[in-house]
């Protein structure tokens, strides 16, 4: 392990009082600690400059862009030195250190291109999680499922996760969220990339931080945007990249369920007007559409889950053209 170059990249935002311990904590296979100071307004930068480690890179914003924009940066940066895998953990100390290896030997050993952490595996942890946290992680579990395709993932919104330098390269970095929908984004676009994800057993600490993740933005903000990445990632998938039985299935599923509804709607309008009830044959006609749309839709949503990518890219990623 010690003859890669792994990265820690820690996003900083009035971290002062924990950001020293979590330096201190990180192993020693770890090669190079960028710290991203985002135009923190308590006392990071004086902390930072006291802490003595060789391995340390302190980088920093003028003006707040969010733990999206500070990973954009510290990922680049990454990239510059030559480092090959990036892990991303926070400044406040929930997260172990010791963990990491667990997150970098499945892309080390060529079975994931992007390892993240999950906190719901097991029921005691689950249940230290704060009340509020589980609604919100809840919630948002089934809709980042659907937005990125990734089935197979629970926990979307961890912060501890860990990529090959080679997916970061090559991911659409202008479509990655600069702020607390950074993690979503950048699952929704590990996607495109056909990359593989694997989640990895990290509970996590709670202490007396505040989670600045209020739930407005997640019964609002979080569903709008996810909807619209949906709606993307499904006309690229199954239209303008590949056509296959779902891509079909989709369009006369909808056309069935939308012609079931609106004759339905039309008879029983017409009925209410007239006082005489529909007959069997007609509400027949409203129905049959509707269950058989429903059916090819239920379809579509089977193959989606079957084609989550099974096989990892970095290694496909780094190869050069032979010419």
């Amino acid at each position: 392990m010690i003859s890669h170059h792994i990265a820690v990249i820690i996003p900083a935002y009035k971290v002062a009082n924990k950001i020293e311990t979590v330096i201190a904590n990180i192993p020693t296979f770890v090669r190079t600690i960028i710290v991203v100071n985002d135009a923190s307004p308590d006392s990071t930068k004086d902390t930072l400059e006291k802490i003595i480690d060789s391995r340390i890179i302190v980088l920093q914003h003028d003006q707040n862009q969010g733990v999206g924009g500070a990973m954009i940066t510290g990922y680049n940066h990454a990239l510059e030195i030559g480092a090959e895998i990036l892990v991303k953990m926070d400044g406040d100390d929930q997260m172990d250190p010791a963990k990491i290896k667990d997150l970098v030997n499945p892309i080390l050993n060529g079975i994931a291109d992007f390892t993240k952490g999950n906190r719901f595996l097991h029921q005691t942890q689950l249940r230290s999680m704060p009340f509020v946290r589980r609604i919100g992680n809840w919630g948002l579990t089934f809709m980042v499922k659907a937005a990125s395709g990734y089935w197979n993932i629970f926990d979307p919104s961890n912060g501890f996760t860990a990529m090959h330098a080679e997916v970061w390269r090559n991911i659409n970095k202008s479509r990655i969220a600069k702020d607390y929908f950074f993690e979503s984004s950048l699952l929704t676009e590990l996607r495109y990339l056909a990359a593989v994800i694997q989640d990895i057993y990290i509970p996590a600490r709670y202490q007396d931080e505040v989670s600045s993740l209020s739930i407005k933005k997640i019964l609002f903000s979080f569903p709008i945007r996810l909807i619209k990445v949906t709606f993307r990632r499904f006309i690229y998938q199954y239209y303008l990249y590949n056509f296959s039985f779902g891509s079909l299935a989709f369009i006369i599923g909808m056309m069935f369920v939308l012609f079931g509804l609106v004759w339905g709607i039309i008879y029983w309008l017409k009925s209410i007007e007239t006082g005489i009830p529909a007959t069997t044959g007609t509400v027949l006609i409203a129905v049959l559409p509707i269950i058989l749309g429903v059916q090819l839709l239920l379809q579509v949503i089977s193959q989606d889950m079957a084609d989550i990518p099974k096989n990892p890219v970095h290694k496909v990623l780094s190869c050069k053209e032979i010419n």
